[in-house]
């Protein structure tokens, strides 16, 4: 081989290595710390927009219509039951009966792949209640993804006023995108992890 072939090569090997290097940094996760917690990008996922017209009419007329996925089949038979929709966290929301089963397998039947990828913890969890009844945002998954929000930014906000409205600060939160290039804090802006 030679001398100015070596060279060549050598030149081409390091050029290659610190392409790559940098483009390793380029797409690297801003977020890394999550992925050494172990946390499964349950909400950076999109989850399956809502096309139940009778779920968004009945319960969207109330509060965001929470994509099925948010919860496990199970939390959301609990919720479901005629009983707690009459204390529906501390609202009246009965149905009649044909709504209320319609409105539960459309509920369960979406909700099922999600709780496999959820159990054990977090709101797969039955007993993650707050009142009795399953909640989102007490979820493992909820929290290790807000823990680093202020609550003045939420809770303080009287834009958002609880971190029950995704849609306060999640733009696509309709669409099932949670992603955080779509999150907007009223008063605030965007939001980086």
């Amino acid at each position: 081989m030679s001398p100015y072939t070596f060279k060549s090569v050598l030149t081409l090997l390091v050029t290659a290595t610190l392409a790559m290097s940098s483009a390793h940094l380029a797409f690297a996760d801003d977020d890394d710390d999550d992925h050494e917690r172990g946390k499964d990008d349950w909400f950076e996922s999109r989850q399956a927009p809502v096309v139940n017209a009778i779920y968004s009419e009945e319960c969207g007329s109330c509060h965001m219509a929470y994509q099925p996925g948010l919860l496990p089949p199970q939390a959301w038979a609990r919720i479901m039951t005629p009983d707690a929709l009459i204390d529906h966290y501390g609202d009246d929301a009965s149905l009649s009966e044909e709504l209320r089963a319609e409105i539960s397998a459309f509920l369960g039947t979406n909700a099922t792949h999600v709780s496999q990828q959820m159990i054990p913890g977090g709101a797969s969890n039955p007993s993650a209640t707050s009142g009795g009844l399953p909640r989102i945002t007490e979820s493992a998954e909820f929290k290790d993804e807000h823990d680093e929000i202020p609550a003045r930014l939420v809770t303080g906000n009287p834009e958002v006023n609880s971190f029950s409205q995704c849609n306060a600060c999640h733009q696509k939160a309709a669409e099932g995108n949670y992603d955080e290039r779509w999150i907007d804090i009223p008063g605030h802006g965007p939001w980086r992890d």
